[in-house]
C-alpha cells in the first residue's frame, strides 16, 4: 500500500480525498495548519508547509504528495508570497531530499483566466493569470516543470475547477470538479505510469466543459459526473449570464475583474 502525503488535507478538496482514497488502496498521511474537525483515523501533522522541518519529519516513508495546501483565493501578496510561493517551494524541496518521486500539485484555473471563454481551452496556451493567487499558481507549475526536468521527477500540475459537493453557479456547469471526480482524478494521478511533468484541467464529464479534458484522460481519469445533471436546479432561480458578465466571458469569471 502506497503511502501519499495530503498537504491542506483539512480543506474541502483534502477532505474529498480523505474520504474516497483509502478505501481505493492509499495510505494517507494529513498535514494542515489544523487537524480535522472530526476525528478521522489518519495519522496527522500539524504545521505550515513553509517549515522545511515541519516537511521533513512528514515526508518520512512518503511515496507521493498530493499538494492541496495554500491560500485559495485572491490576497495580499505577502500573504501569497509565504503560503502559495514559499510553502509550495519547501514541498517540492522537501519531497526531493526525501527521495519523493511524483508530486500532484493543485494548480487553478486562475492561471490561465484572463482567457475569454467560448472554444475549449487546452494546456498549450500560454499562462494569463487573472489574479495574483493565479500569478502564485504559473509560479508552482513553473516549479513543478523544474523539478520534473532537473530531479526526474513526476509533477502532474491539476489546473482545478470549482470542486463544490454541487455546482454553486451557472459558470460552474462547465468548470465543476465534483468530489467523486476529484477522487478519481487524483487516484488516476498517483496510479499513472511515470509521465515527468503534465499541466491538466481538473473537471468533471461536464456537457458544457470550457477545458479540455483529453490530457488527464491520456493518464488514466475516467470522469463520470456531469454538471448538466444539476442545471435546472442552478438555473431556476436567477436569470441567465449576459454574454459580457465576466463569470461568462472569462475563464477565471470575475477574478479577471478583481472581484471573488
Amino acid at each position: 500500500m502506497t503511502s501519499v502525503l495530503i498537504t491542506g488535507a483539512a480543506g474541502r478538496i483534502g477532505g474529498y480525498l480523505r474520504s474516497g482514497l483509502p478505501p481505493l488502496g492509499w495510505h494517507l498521511r494529513c498535514l494542515d495548519l489544523a487537524g480535522p474537525a472530526e476525528h478521522d483515523g489518519l495519522p496527522w501533522s500539524i504545521g505550515d508547509v513553509a517549515d522545511a522541518e515541519v516537511l521533513s519529519k512528514a515526508m518520512v516513508d512518503v511515496e507521493a504528495v498530493v499538494h492541496l495546501a495554500g491560500i485559495p483565493t485572491e490576497a495580499p501578496f505577502a500573504d501569497l508570497r509565504q503560503a502559495n510561493i514559499e510553502g509550495t517551494y519547501q514541498v517540492f524541496e522537501a519531497a526531493r531530499q526525501a527521495g519523493v518521486h511524483r508530486v500532484v500539485y493543485a494548480s487553478s484555473n486562475h492561471a490561465v483566466g484572463f482567457h475569454e471563454s467560448g472554444a475549449q481551452l487546452t494546456t498549450a496556451v500560454r499562462p494569463r493569470p487573472d489574479s495574483l493567487y493565479g500569478v502564485t499558481k504559473v509560479f508552482g507549475e513553473a516549479l513543478g516543470s523544474f523539478y520534473a526536468d532537473r530531479y526526474a521527477m513526476d509533477v502532474a500540475a491539476v489546473r482545478i475547477g470549482s470542486c463544490f459537493d454541487r455546482p454553486p453557479g451557472e459558470r460552474s456547469l462547465a468548470t465543476w470538479l465534483s468530489p467523486n471526480d476529484s477522487v478519481r482524478l487524483i487516484d488516476a494521478l498517483l496510479r499513472a505510469p511515470s509521465f515527468g511533468f503534465q499541466v491538466l484541467y481538473g473537471i468533471s464529464a461536464n456537457t458544457r466543459a470550457w477545458w479540455d479534458l483529453a490530457p488527464a484522460i491520456a493518464l488514466g481519469y475516467r470522469p463520470e459526473d456531469d454538471a448538466e445533471d444539476f442545471a435546472k436546479e442552478v438555473l431556476s432561480d436567477r436569470a441567465p449570464l449576459s454574454e459580457d458578465d465576466p463569470d461568462r466571458r472569462y475563464v477565471g469569471g470575475r477574478a479577471a475583474l478583481g472581484s471573488w
